[in-house]
C-alpha cells in the first residue's frame, strides 16, 4: 500500500489547530500586574497590541529612567516563545530588583513578553502558527516581530548587549517538534536529548567566548549547568565551552540577531528538571544577566 504523500497545513488545517488552543493562564494577572507596579521606578509605554485581541494582549517596553548617551544600552528580551515562564519572569524580577544596580554604566531597555497570547496558551507558536523567533526580519510575517522591531527602531544603533531569555522544555520534544513536522509536512526529526540544565547560545559570526563564560560562571551559583550528550553536544551543536554552543543567529532570524549589538547572548533554562523550581529558574535568568553585565563593567 502507497503511502501517503505529506502535505504542508494549508489554511484550514492552521485554522484547526488555532481552535485547538485554549488559554491556560492570566496574561493579564501575572504579567501585566507586574508590569503596572513597576510603573513607580521605570518608565513603561505600550508600544502596541496583538491585533488577535488588542484589549487582552498588549506588550510593553520598560526603561531605567534618564537615559544618558554617554552610557552603553543593554537590551532584555523575554517571552519571545510566550511558553518559556522564566523568560517572562526572569526579566520582570531584573528589571524589579537589580536594574536600579546597574544604572550608573548602562541604559537599561526590556520588553519582557513579547509573545502575551502564546504565554496564556503556553505555545511556542504564535496564533498564525508562526514561530516568532524565527521570523525578526523586515516584513515579518509574525505580528509580535513586526510590533517589537518597529519599537527598537529609536535604539537599534545604540544597543551594545542583548540579553534574550528563553527556556528549552521537554515540550520542545513531545509537543513542538511532532506539531513543527505536521504543519511543514514532513517527518519528525529525530529526538535530541533535552539537556538537564542551563546553558546559553553564543552568536557562530561573534562568540564572545569571554562574555558567555561569565554568564556561566554566575549561573551555575544558582543552578546547574547542562552537560554535553555522549558526542560532546547540546541539542544537536558542538559544545564550545562549558555550556554553551553556538548560532548562526542573523541568518536564523533569532531574536538576538536582529541588532548589530557587540555582546549578545539567549539564555536556556531548564524548568523540568527535577533539582529546580520556578523561583530557581527566575534566579537563573537574573544571574545570567547579571553576570554579563558585571562582565562589561570591566570591559566597559
Amino acid at each position: 500500500m502507497n503511502k501517503q504523500p505529506l502535505v504542508p497545513w494549508g489554511a484550514a488545517e492552521k485554522a484547526n489547530w488555532l481552535k485547538e488552543q485554549t488559554i491556560k493562564r492570566s496574561y493579564k494577572d501575572e504579567v501585566l500586574t507586574k508590569i503596572e507596579k513597576l510603573k513607580a521606578s521605570l518608565d513603561v509605554t505600550q508600544y502596541g497590541a496583538l491585533s488577535y485581541n488588542p484589549s487582552l494582549y498588549p506588550v510593553f517596553l520598560l526603561k531605567t529612567r534618564n537615559f544618558d548617551k554617554n552610557k552603553k544600552t543593554i537590551l532584555i528580551t523575554g517571552g519571545v516563545h510566550g511558553y518559556e515562564t522564566s523568560g517572562v519572569h526572569g526579566a520582570l524580577t531584573f528589571m524589579e530588583k537589580e536594574a536600579k544596580n546597574y544604572t550608573d554604566t548602562f541604559n537599561i531597555i526590556c520588553t519582557p513578553c513579547i509573545s502575551p497570547w502564546g504565554y496564556e496558551t503556553i505555545n511556542r507558536w504564535n496564533n498564525l502558527a508562526i514561530d516568532p523567533n524565527r521570523s525578526f526580519i523586515p516584513n515579518s510575517p509574525a505580528e509580535e516581530c513586526v510590533l517589537f522591531l518597529k519599537a527598537m527602531e529609536p535604539y537599534i544603533n545604540d544597543i551594545y548587549a542583548h540579553f534574550d531569555l528563553h527556556e528549552t522544555t521537554d515540550t520542545d520534544n513531545s509537543v513542538f517538534r511532532p506539531a513543527k513536522a505536521a504543519r511543514d509536512g514532513k517527518e519528525p526529526e529525530p529526538w535530541t536529548e533535552i539537556p538537564d540544565g542551563f546553558y546559553g547560545v553564543g552568536d557562530t559570526e561573534n562568540p564572545c567566548f569571554d562574555f558567555q563564560k561569565a554568564i556561566i560562571d554566575s549561573v551555575r551559583k544558582v543552578t546547574h549547568i547542562a552537560p554535553a550528550d555522549e558526542n560532546g553536544n547540546i541539542i544537536g551543536e558542538p559544545l564550545q565551552q562549558e555550556g554553551v554552543i553556538n548560532y548562526p543567529l542573523k541568518a536564523l532570524s533569532l531574536c538576538a540577531g536582529f541588532s548589530s549589538a557587540k555582546y549578545t547572548t539567549t539564555t536556556e533554562v531548564y524548568p523540568d528538571s527535577p533539582k529546580v523550581t520556578d523561583a530557581i529558574c527566575n534566579d537563573a535568568q537574573v544571574a545570567a544577566i547579571k553576570g554579563g553585565l558585571d562582565y562589561l563593567k570591566c570591559v566597559n
